[in-house]
């Protein structure tokens, strides 16, 4: 369902199968400068519906009927790079909240936020901030410090070195990162972009020299 076009400036799309939810959440985002363009009650109709409005803000559940949450955020985050997509479900697990942000989430919040916080967080994600509950968020963080490897630690010029190394990559060459990071090959990844496999190639040099590391391990 798409609403009616309002002169706003920022847009959210919401894809969850319960229609209080939907209603409810609409309700707390929408606001000064804030509108809600489209709901979607599954992920196949939010799959071929949010091309079609490119909110700049999805918000949307892990479990739903049919396909997840989770596929349409992996099928929709290399399709929709200028969409900022946070998750909003009641499911705390830490698996889910890795999945997530492996997939392309910016966000991850569980359905016990409070309305006022919801339309806070919504600020936040386009300011480019993370929003996530503090108690997932310290799981997220310890989870990553044990995985850490302890060998080799990268020193503050080469840490420097590689945050701007990101910052110039191309939005092309940060899909083919994340999906580099997810574990595809080349071959995959061209399908997932639509595009050729030599492309691939190219995009994924650029990005080895530009982070200025060895390889794409």
């Amino acid at each position: 369902m798409i609403r009616e076009p309002v002169d706003t400036h920022l847009t959210v799309m919401i894809v969850d199968d319960h229609p209080l939810v939907r209603a409810a959440v609409a309700q707390a985002v929408r606001g000064s400068g804030v509108r809600v363009v489209a709901e979607a009650a599954t992920a196949e109709e939010a799959l071929e519906l949010a091309p079609r409005v490119h909110p700049a803000i999805l918000l949307v559940d892990i479990e739903m009927p049919g396909m997840s949450g989770l596929q349409l955020v992996r099928e929709l985050a290399s399709r929709l790079p200028a969409t900022k997509i946070v998750m909003l479900t009641v499911s705390g697990s830490e698996r889910d909240v890795l999945d997530a942000m492996r997939a392309g989430a910016v966000g991850y919040l569980t359905k016990d936020v409070t309305p006022e916080a919801l339309g806070r967080s919504v600020r936040a994600v386009e300011a480019g901030e993370l929003v996530m509950p503090r108690r997932l968020a310290a799981r997220l963080v310890h989870r990553l410090a044990r995985r850490a490897p302890l060998e080799r630690p990268m020193g503050d010029d080469s840490a420097t070195a590689f945050d701007d190394g990101i910052d110039r990559l191309t939005p092309r060459e940060q899909d083919v990162l994340r999906l580099i990071s997810d574990g595809l090959s080349d071959r995959e990844i061209a399908t997932a972009l639509t595009i050729s496999t030599r492309t691939v190639e190219t995009h994924v040099s650029s990005v080895i020299h530009k982070l200025g590391v060895r390889n794409r391990t």
